[in-house]
């Protein structure tokens, strides 16, 4: 299977585990379960989750219409997908392990998702530059 499909099928079904996450804030909002805190590192996980999610779609689109070799596609979605995990997870764990205005493990992740994002998409960039206007590939 082509690999940018598989990626893409991966982010299809990730993007409803996003939706579920959104009714369980709002019950653990109304539910009043979680510090004022929680609810700010809660919603900033979930809404960088669901926009990164998102944006993979249209990266994957992009990326698979370029003429570099497989091998550098797959490396450029692992590393979108490893840069998703760790920018929505880090908020999630600093929500759970860390205190107001102190870093925590998930700061630290959160901001080596940030790195990650911007190595994918400097790949893309890489292969749309490097693919020729009229080489684009259609799939």
């Amino acid at each position: 299977m082509d690999p940018i499909r598989t990626f893409s099928i991966i982010s299809w079904i990730a993007l409803p585990t996003v939706m579920f996450g959104g009714f369980s804030l709002l019950g653990l909002i109304v539910g009043g379960e979680l510090s004022p805190f929680q609810q700010t590192f809660f919603r900033a996980g979930h809404a960088h989750a669901g926009v990164l999610i998102l944006m993979s779609l249209l990266y994957h689109n992009y990326l698979g219409r370029t003429t570099v070799t497989r091998r550098l596609k797959v490396i450029a979605c692992i590393v979108l997908l490893l840069g998703i995990l760790a920018q929505s997870g880090g908020f999630f764990l600093h929500m759970a392990v860390g205190a107001p205005g102190q870093a925590s493990a998930g700061t630290m992740i959160t901001s080596l998702g940030a790195l990650l994002l911007a190595v994918a998409v400097a790949l893309l960039v890489y292969a749309m530059v490097v693919t020729p206007p009229g080489q684009r590939v259609l799939s």
